[in-house]
């Protein structure tokens, strides 16, 4: 089984588009389709023909290329069915738990509540990649627009567990601001602070900062960290719950 082919794009202001190429079989899923002519771009230049869309949340900077994706190449889209009446030409519903083949890539459905009502990640734990859309950003997590702090620092949670080595590709470019955010809550970690800087450089050179990795996000990304003792101690929090600390994190990073 060959290694997956993944393609990444500017999309729309701030929205990163990502191809997934199989080479074995032809496959190519667009996660999500943020927007027609960019992703139109990529596949020509990868020489790809679109098979899928992988849709993780209704918002319609996610979903707007979907018909026209489906009319230009015929290709199955799949979401999640909590929020099927809200998606496109939606041709098949998945859940949490679900798996599928894509090729011979194994495919699981992490749902993850938060951003939206029924959020949903795809994981491929056999490359040991994970589609996180605008749940979990480098240095950061999606705003709570449909639903509670407490779903969001589970939702988190159950993207934690996955091994340190996962790539994590996610749906936006808010990574600098998302790393001065994080100084702002944990400014002792030397970790943060060596990232925080590379980003600065990269992002001052218009590169992107996908993907990011599971093991760095645990040391460095605050959303994920409401229990270190050093955060609790700069939000003056020490003798709250993990929920009541993600809260403050996430209700701050609001403001900022």
């Amino acid at each position: 089984m060959s290694a997956l082919e993944i393609e990444v794009f500017s999309c729309r202001s701030d929205n990163y588009g990502v191809l997934v190429h199989d080479p074995d079989t032809g496959l190519t899923a667009s996660i999500d389709a943020p927007e027609e002519a960019p992703i139109l771009a990529a596949a020509e230049r990868r020489g790809w023909k679109i098979t899928h869309i992988f849709t993780t949340h209704h918002h319609i900077d996610h979903v707007e290329a979907n018909l026209a994706l489906k009319e230009k190449f015929g290709l199955e889209i799949i979401g999640p069915v909590n929020e099927a009446l809200a998606i496109p030409g939606l041709d098949r519903t998945v859940a949490d738990g679900d798996e599928f083949t894509f090729g011979e890539h194994l495919v699981r459905v992490i749902e993850t509540p938060g951003h939206t009502a029924g959020h949903i990640c795809y994981h491929f734990p056999d490359d040991k990649i994970l589609f996180a859309a605008d749940t979990l950003f480098a240095l950061g997590c999606g705003r709570l627009l449909e639903r509670t702090p407490t779903d969001m620092w589970h939702s988190l949670q159950k993207l934690a567990v996955l091994p340190d080595e996962t790539a994590i590709y996610f749906g936006h470019e808010y990574t600098l601001s998302n790393a001065r955010f994080a100084l702002t809550i944990d400014p002792d970690n030397e970790r943060l602070k060596t990232r925080a800087a590379q980003v600065e450089a990269d992002r001052a050179e218009g590169k992107f900062t996908i993907p990011t990795m599971m093991s760095l996000e645990k040391e460095t990304n605050p959303f994920l960290r409401p229990s270190d003792p050093a955060i609790r101690r700069n939000l003056l929090m020490e003798g709250k719950t993990n929920e009541e600390v993600f809260a403050e994190i996430r209700k701050r990073k609001d403001n900022f």
